[in-house]
């Protein structure tokens, strides 16, 4: 079984056991919590597939907190021509790792 959930701007395909790292919250590890934007579930025992007008009623998916985690590294460079001005500068941005547990339909 299959979800298309939504979180934020993005939107991602998961099925149950799948870590993901989704934006960061400053949740504790080990902790529950539930994505209730459910656009689309599929893979059931028939086959079928539920799509929402936007969002599916009734649905959800339970996530796990596996912990924070640091993204790749974001490279800024800047430069003024013929200014003799070189900037380079990066970040690595948090996330927020999650194992999704169930899905509900």
């Amino acid at each position: 079984m299959y979800a298309i959930i939504s979180d934020g701007s993005h939107q991602y395909k998961v099925e149950p056991g799948q870590e993901l790292d989704v934006d960061y919250r400053d949740v504790p590890a080990g902790q529950k919590f539930k994505f209730e934007s459910v656009l689309a579930v599929g893979g059931g025992d028939d086959g079928s597939a539920k799509l929402g007008s936007p969002l599916v009623k009734g649905a959800s998916v339970t996530a796990e907190v596996v912990g924070p985690v640091q993204g790749e590294k974001h490279v800024i460079q800047k430069m003024r021509r013929r200014k003799n001005f070189r900037k380079k500068t990066g970040f690595r941005a948090m996330f927020t790792r999650v194992r999704i547990a169930e899905i509900s339909a």
